[in-house]
């Protein structure tokens, strides 16, 4: 996600700065003007904005403050955005420690996958200082489509994690309603077309239903990354004390399939353990 990004600010005239943990992913950006880094620690020493787009919590937390962090040179007035979905917790607890060296930070979290990054069309959720916000959404317009200001630090995290449970939901639905019509020995691709027109039609239908009548388990989201994202969900719901059953669920079918070794297959995988509890019913 973090490349294509690049790659559009790139476009856009702007200078950049990048590092990654490996150096073989950045290539293409050098190609194209980028200057590389050794550490996340050099990036921000000559950067007015840092954004950062990594899998996870820990992974944010040792970008910005641990060795060779942005917090080692970062100066007053440098603005942060975290393009990651992570912990709303840990996100405050980063903006206070940069907030301690003048530096602003901005969770905006994305959504789209790979296309919409590709194609400029993201949709970014931010939270943090609004005035901050306003003065660097030239920026967030060049790498996505709808920006949208959720309000305080964290809620742009927590926005995310609202649209994780959907997505989850509607790929749910999606995997039930195709191994119903399969079951039934209706045409996948019939029923997909016919449905996508309709009142079920959704982006996960449009996209990954294909996929699965094809057998195409070929990730445009890893197993493993909506597992990640879920657990987060899961964490955050238990603080604020809101039950969230059919999430629970389908973290524990999505676990059956990393069970099996399939963490690196697409998220449409999950059909087959739909498909499995028939199976095993039958005998």
């Amino acid at each position: 996600m973090g490349n294509p990004m690049s790659v559009n600010l790139l476009k856009a005239g702007y200078s950049m700065r990048v590092y990654n943990s490996t150096k073989g992913k950045t290539e293409n950006l050098v190609k194209q003007g980028a200057r590389w880094c050794e550490s996340p620690a050099e990036v921000a020493a000559d950067s007015d904005i840092v954004i950062t787009c990594v899998t996870d919590t820990p992974d944010v937390e040792k970008v910005m403050l641990g060795d060779n962090g942005v917090v080692e040179s970062a100066r007053e007035g440098l603005i942060c955005i975290d393009a990651s979905t992570i912990s709303p917790v840990v996100t405050k607890q980063i903006a206070e420690k940069l907030a301690e060296k003048g530096v602003s930070y901005l969770d905006a979290p994305i959504s789209g996958g790979e296309v919409g990054a590709v194609e400029g069309k993201l949709s970014i959720m931010v939270g943090g200082d609004k005035e901050i916000f306003e003065k660097i959404k030239p920026v967030l317009k060049v790498i996505g489509k709808t920006i949208t200001y959720c309000g305080e630090t964290g809620n742009g995290q927590i926005t995310k994690l609202a649209n994780q449970i959907m997505v989850i939901h509607t790929l749910m639905s999606v995997a039930e309603g195709l191994a119903f019509a399969e079951k039934s020995g209706l045409n996948l691709n019939t029923t997909i077309d016919v449905t996508s027109a309709g009142a079920a039609g959704s982006h996960s239908l449009k996209s990954l239903g294909p996929k699965i009548a094809a057998g195409d388990f070929k990730p445009a989201f890893m197993v493993d990354l909506q597992q990640k994202d879920l657990q987060l969900v899961l964490e955050y719901a238990k603080q604020v004390h809101q039950p969230l059953p059919g999430t629970t669920l389908v973290h524990k079918l999505l676990t059956k399939l990393q069970e099996q070794g399939r963490g690196k297959d697409g998220t449409q995988a999950l059909i087959d353990v739909i498909r499995a509890m028939a199976d095993k019913k039958a005998e």
